[in-house]
């Protein structure tokens, strides 16, 4: 046991060195995920979040809609509880992930503070 103890804690250690290593412009949603230490369930819930409040937003946005406050009290109420709203958001708006939402979320923020 002991054995296996040893791999799993030098591949965790390997893990962190290798965070270290990725390009946190590149793949900040990816390095944020993984210092928070979700499981590969948790982050298909986050990504079925997204897919459901972009969905929404394609819908408000046909009709006209420019205010998207339900949205991010969604996102905020249903994001899993390791991840800050606000990082998370930017995370996902500098990766490039669900840009048209993500973009709309951040000038939300933005006119909030």
């Amino acid at each position: 046991m002991d054995f296996i103890e040893e791999r799993l804690e030098r591949l965790e250690y390997y893990q962190a060195l290798l965070l270290q290593m990725v390009d946190t412009n590149r793949f900040p949603f990816y390095q944020l995920v993984m210092e928070k230490g979700l499981s590969k369930s948790e982050i298909e819930e986050i990504y079925q979040l997204l897919n459901g409040l972009e969905a929404i937003h394609e819908e408000q946005k046909t009709q006209g809609l420019v205010i998207f406050t339900d949205l991010l009290t969604q996102f905020a109420g249903q994001l899993n509880s390791k991840l800050d709203v606000n990082e998370t958001i930017q995370a996902l708006y500098r990766q490039n992930l669900y840009p048209i939402l993500m973009s709309d979320l951040v000038e939300l923020i933005k006119s909030s503070y």
